[in-house]
């Protein structure tokens, strides 16, 4: 089984992703594993597109079944192929920046405030990521994942709203037994 799991920021792909890969015993792969460069300011220096692909697909190609987490819309064609089942998750704007904004007080503490560089970064990715539900927005929003979506060589399954990871899991679940 392969299968791909994105969303917005905070939509909880990486928390599903974890969850179903120790229920199914099969690897997850956090995209910003491979999109960022480990550097001094964490997630500010992107890693060149050729290579973090083909780290990417390096570990990928190490085992029969994985989930990758995370989105691969601007990664280039031959991703739209590579899966068995992707899931979408979608959450509300409030939810979505909620949650971000605790996942950043618990990665960064009261630096997001306190720090000035740290506090300007917080910012800029708050602003970032609230733009998510505006189809005319330039980076990353919903059309695209959706346009995304709409082309991909296998089955995708929507799940919207604040569910819990257990009912995703069995959502999914009951969807690959179906696969």
């Amino acid at each position: 089984m392969k299968i791909h799991i994105l969303g917005a920021s905070c939509a909880g792909t990486t928390t599903l992703g974890e969850a179903l890969s120790a229920r199914l015993n099969i690897p997850y792969f956090d995209t910003d594993r491979f999109f960022w460069e480990k550097s001094a300011v964490p997630y500010t220096v992107k890693r060149d597109p050729k290579l973090r692909n083909q780290m990417l697909k390096n570990e990928l190609n190490q085992t029969e079944s994985y989930i990758v987490g995370g989105s691969l819309v601007s990664w280039g064609d031959e991703w739209k192929q590579m899966f068995n089942l992707a899931v979408f998750l979608y959450l509300p704007k409030e939810i979505r920046m909620e949650r971000l904004v605790k996942r950043e007080i618990k990665r960064y503490g009261n630096d997001i405030y306190d720090d000035p560089q740290r506090h300007k970064l917080f910012l800029e990715f708050m602003d970032w990521a609230s733009k998510y539900d505006d189809r005319s927005f330039t980076g990353r929003n919903i059309g695209i994942h959706e346009t995304w979506l709409a082309s991909v060589k296998c089955p995708v399954m929507k799940i919207e709203g604040d569910t819990t990871v257990a009912e995703r899991l069995e959502r999914i679940l009951a969807v690959i037994n179906r696969v």
